[in-house]
């Protein structure tokens, strides 16, 4: 039994770090976008590790963006992980001072066009002058 539960523990965690490798190479290439300049600088926990603890909260995941924010006075870094043949997104926020998950939230088609519309226009607003 005691075999059985290790070669358990082995698998899974050969599997969450396939998905943490995947989805490194999938947003290593680009870089962190910032909801404001400076905040990159503010953080502790390194992009890549943000990554590795947002992606091992959602199994076969794939993050398909990502930003570090401000968000209710806390520093995070937020992805949004697409899973194939699930609808929505896992909308997963890590702590950019301590790497403590502050959130994990499933977003419909629904709720994330309308976050990524309020994004745009708040974007939009701030690069007015």
């Amino acid at each position: 039994m005691k075999a059985f539960q290790i070669a358990s523990l082995f698998v899974l965690a050969s599997a969450l770090a396939a998905n943490a490798v995947d989805a490194q190479t999938t947003t290593a290439a680009r870089p962190m976008k910032e909801e404001k300049p400076g905040l990159l600088a503010r953080a502790r926990v390194t992009p890549d590790s943000a990554r590795r603890l947002a992606v091992a909260q959602v199994a076969n995941g794939v993050i398909d963006e990502e930003e570090i924010e401000e968000e209710h006075g806390k520093l995070v870094y937020s992805f949004d992980i697409t899973v194939r043949g699930r609808r929505g997104v896992e909308e997963v926020q890590i702590d950019a001072l301590s790497g403590a998950m502050v959130s994990h939230e499933h977003e419909t088609p629904r709720q994330a066009a309308r976050e990524r519309a309020a994004d745009a226009r708040g974007a939009a607003k701030k690069a007015r002058p």
